[in-house]
């Protein structure tokens, strides 16, 4: 946006401000976020704070940076509000998990460490947030964000004293991190349709069995190598002696690769489906869906922990759907997904929820070449915190512009009538 076209909706920016910003308890802090707002949202190759300030006809350096790396106001009701506010408008019809990196330099920066920088595709010196992002095939936003703290971090306590982490923020990895989020949104009133990610959480098999716990549905990528047995394979016991330990039923076939079940099918067990419309037209490909049960030493010690909680074990492993892409042309399957959703879901339905995940690619391309996400040049844990929520902030402003009813509606929240604050 130029400043003639931010000038244009000041207005509306006040309205908005005003209400996502109305916990920062002091007027000065609310004009503040409106103006690094703005800062962000115009023009410009460089979204962090002197650039930002020298833009700005009411731009401040030194205030901004107080603003943004020292002032004690919270983010997390900001963040709240901005997600109780942006989930009526998106109307998600999943919720995606994913992180994203940020490359550095040096070892000051919060939470830095050598590690996979999905920005670079190679392990680099970066920082990494877990994110959580109400999508659907018109509209998405993020809702909440947690920044992963390397192993390194937890126990050097000069660092975390220097850049202001909690003392009651420790490593955890990053499936955890996904699953605190959703728990924490569940604490705001928000619970999601259905969750969808990327192999790097899917392969995981705690991460799904966290979902599966909390009546979750997921649709998740997995790599070709998953376990599984066919769905109607059944674990058995061999008779037992009357001596010893009574032998525990087991499945006695070894379990199959998702690639070597998929191939076993045939090419011609797959059907064309097609999702949604692409710039280029119909976006289509051809797709299976078969039922199968994942397999490997923690899915089937997770089933049986839970089992024992509830009774005796029968050595059965839940069920799931496995759905795999064959593209026309490729000499195998390309792409591989579980899913726990029930098992009458049509197979143009399980394409579309996992394909959906294109939708948080357009939010880290508006976040980060649009709106500064990791332009971000401060060390601490409060700066990097409220950074992320102002982003999120004007990102979600945006979206609320592009998205706008023609009419007041009792279900768009950017229509409420709300006081602006004076300093606006």
């Amino acid at each position: 946006m130029d400043e003639h076209e931010v000038n244009r909706a000041r207005a509306k920016l006040a309205l908005f401000v005003a209400d996502v910003f109305a916990s920062v308890p002091r007027k000065d802090q609310r004009a503040k976020s409106d103006c690094y707002l703005r800062g962000l949202m115009l023009d410009g190759r460089r979204k962090s704070i002197q650039p930002m300030a020298q833009r700005l006809p009411d731009g401040n350096e030194q205030n901004l940076q107080q603003f943004v790396n020292q002032s004690t106001w919270d983010p997390m009701p900001v963040r709240r509000r901005i997600a109780q506010r942006m989930v009526p408008q998106v109307g998600p019809d999943a919720w995606a998990v994913d992180d994203v990196s940020f490359p550095k330099d040096g070892k000051m920066s919060v939470a830095v460490g050598h590690q996979y920088c999905g920005a670079l595709g190679k392990q680099a010196n970066c920082q990494v947030a877990v994110s959580v992002h109400a999508v659907s095939d018109t509209a998405s936003c993020p809702l909440q964000w947690r920044l992963f703290v390397p192993q390194e971090w937890a126990d050097d306590p000069v660092r975390r004293r220097k850049t202001g982490i909690p003392d009651e923020v420790g490593h955890r990895e990053k499936w955890r991190l996904a699953l605190d989020t959703i728990d924490e949104l569940a604490g705001w009133g928000l619970v999601p349709p259905v969750v969808v990610a990327d192999a790097g959480y899917g392969q995981n098999a705690d991460f799904r069995d966290g979902l599966s716990e909390r009546g979750i549905g997921y649709v998740v990528a997995v790599r070709s190598d998953v376990s599984v047995h066919p769905h109607d394979a059944r674990p058995t016991a061999p008779a037992w002696s009357g001596n010893g330990r009574k032998p525990q039923p087991r499945y006695r076939n070894k379990p199959m690769s998702v690639a070597m079940l998929a191939a076993g099918h045939g090419r011609q067990a797959f059907t064309e489906v097609t999702w949604r419309e692409g710039s280029r037209g119909p976006m289509h490909s051809r797709f299976l869906a078969v039922r199968v049960r994942p397999a490997g030493v923690r899915a089937r010690r997770l089933t049986q922990a839970a089992a024992t909680r509830e009774g005796q074990w029968d050595g059965v492993l839940p069920e799931v759907t496995l759905l795999v892409e064959w593209p026309a042309g490729a000499d195998a399957p390309s792409d591989y997904w579980l899913s726990n959703l029930p098992a009458e879901t049509q197979i143009a339905e399980l394409v579309r929820l996992a394909k959906i995940r294109w939708r948080i690619e357009h939010d880290y391309r508006e976040l980060k070449h649009g709106l500064g996400l990791d332009h971000f040049e401060g060390r601490s844990w409060t700066g990097w915190h409220h950074h992320v929520t102002l982003v999120t902030a004007a990102h979600a402003f945006l979206t609320e512009q592009r998205l706008a009813p023609k009419a007041d509606t009792a279900d768009s929240p950017s229509t409420r009538p709300s006081t602006p604050s004076k300093t606006c």
